[in-house]
């Protein structure tokens, strides 16, 4: 009888170790407005049950330094697709695309049609002949062009004698 008693107690004092303790997701600590830049002390760790949304961030690390897309109410859970990078390029501001191919790189100016963050792509348009490429943000008011390279190595072997 005193075994199954130790047994119950040893039991009962090892439950929290063995019980479903949840998942821990990051929430803002106060409401932060559409276009802030979220910091470490915006942030904090809440336990939920295991049922999140594919998205949810549980690392405070993945959105600091990240724009808040939409009205972030304190103590709900953040998703990935609330924040973003903050703007680098925005529409209609003057742009230097980089066009980069083995041995030449060329840089001409463009007009973005959209707006951008880091490593996302935005339409940017040359005045000159008006047509529209394809390019990544690469910094404030820089952009790279996508898939430049084969372009620009079919226009300089045709130029080539």
């Amino acid at each position: 009888m005193t075994r199954f008693f130790l047994f119950a107690w040893a039991l009962l004092l090892c439950w929290p170790a063995f019980a479903n303790a949840g998942v821990r997701i990051v929430v803002p600590t106060r409401d932060i407005a559409r276009g802030t830049t979220i910091s470490q002390t915006d942030l904090t760790t809440k336990t939920v049950d295991d049922n999140v949304l594919s998205g949810t961030v549980t690392s405070a690390n993945d959105i600091v330094g990240m724009e808040a897309r939409r009205m972030l109410h304190a103590g709900e859970s953040v998703r990935l697709d609330d924040v973003r990078h903050p703007i680098l390029v925005t529409k209609g501001s003057t742009v230097t695309m980089i066009f980069e191919a083995p041995g030449i790189t060329l840089t001409a100016a463009g007009r973005a049609m959209s707006e951008g963050g880091l490593g996302e792509t935005v339409t940017v348009q040359n005045p000159v002949s008006f047509r529209q490429i394809s390019a990544i943000v690469a910094g404030p008011g820089q952009v790279r062009a996508q898939n430049a390279g084969a372009a620009l190595s079919a226009r300089l072997a045709s130029v080539q004698p």
